[in-house]
């Protein structure tokens, strides 16, 4: 008890808050986000995420080859389809020639050693902007599931190391694993989705991907029905649990910062490793608010990411990746 006890003897100075932290951010929590589009000598800004880019496949060799030289060694891919190649049955998503099988083969021969993880979902895919197949007004479940499974196949045929299963339909884990222990790739490992939320956090990455819903008569408006209510908590605990029985290895929650609790709750729950989604649109207020000089970039990019891992996350997946390590190598 005080005065024998002092609290505050820990907090003296850098050196002792050093030794005693309990959390601590490298260059290996992180999986990167990388988008991919169709082209050659691309690399386009995307306006509402500020220093973050759409990459062709020639730049994205050279920026994987960045990444890992920084220490990065894991990366998430998704791709912007051409809206000739849309349409409402996912056809070009298990094209074994598509932008994502030929992202997947860039990858793995830039960096061969790079963890290569790759977005399974039907909305970049979509004319109508939903990760599912559509029918009277509504994203039907089961056939979608099929898709998907093919998806992964192909996939893990171009090279993935894991395929991340992003659409939050009923069963996909399962059959997404059947799939790939049918054809051999009894390896390929599943990060699911698990307690995603239907967020308003995610408009800035349906700008980067053209993926959002499409607003005509009879076509959902939202991703509601698939999407969690950002209202539940035991739901989540309750999906997470249903895909690691199915098979899932990893297990994440989307997004970040407003689901911590989301995450602590999971990570007392389960014993697979526990990814979180920084989202786009947590990406891009801290980018504009500091554009303004109203908060400290760095300052204000290393708390929130603290905060996740200190949650619970063992993985973090964000756009950040890049200024943390170089922040942390400065």
């Amino acid at each position: 008890m005080y005065p024998l006890i002092r609290n505050r003897r820990l907090r003296t100075n850098e050196a002792i808050r050093r030794l005693v932290r309990e959390t601590i951010i490298s260059p290996d929590d992180f999986l990167v986000p990388l988008f991919v589009v169709e082209g050659k000598g691309i690399k386009e800004e995307i306006p509402s995420m500020p220093n973050y880019f759409r990459l062709s496949l020639d730049n994205l060799e050279k920026e994987v080859k960045e990444l890992w030289n920084l220490g990065l060694c894991s990366v998430l891919l998704f791709v912007k389809v051409p809206d000739n190649l849309k349409d409402n049955a996912g056809s070009e998503a298990v094209n074994d020639n598509g932008l994502m099988q030929l992202a997947i083969k860039t990858v793995k021969s830039a960096c061969p050693d790079m963890l290569v993880m790759t977005d399974v979902a039907l909305d970049p895919y979509s004319a109508y902007g939903h990760d599912g197949i559509v029918a009277i007004g509504q994203i039907l479940n089961d056939e979608t599931v099929e898709v998907l499974a093919e998806m992964s196949v192909s996939h893990a045929k171009a090279g993935a190391d894991f395929v991340a299963p992003s659409d939050m339909m009923d069963g996909r884990i399962l059959s997404i694993r059947e799939a790939l222990d049918d054809e051999g790739y009894i390896n390929t490992g599943i990060m699911s989705y698990s307690a995603k939320y239907a967020s308003a956090f995610y408009g800035p990455f349906r700008d980067a991907l053209d993926s959002a819903p499409v607003d005509i008569q009879n076509v959902p408006k939202d991703k509601k029905t698939y999407q969690m209510d950002y209202a539940n908590r035991f739901e989540a605990i309750k999906e997470t649990q249903q895909d690691i029985d199915e098979g899932a290895d990893i297990v994440m929650v989307k997004p970040g910062l407003c689901y911590l609790d989301i995450v602590r709750e999971i990570k007392n729950e389960v014993e697979v490793p526990v990814a979180v989604y920084q989202v786009s649109g947590e990406y891009a207020m801290v980018k504009a608010a500091a554009e303004k000089g109203w908060l400290d970039h760095d300052a204000v990019m290393m708390e929130q990411l603290t905060a996740i891992k200190r949650a619970g996350a063992n993985i973090v997946a964000s756009y950040f990746a890049k200024d943390v390590v170089k922040l942390l190598n400065s």
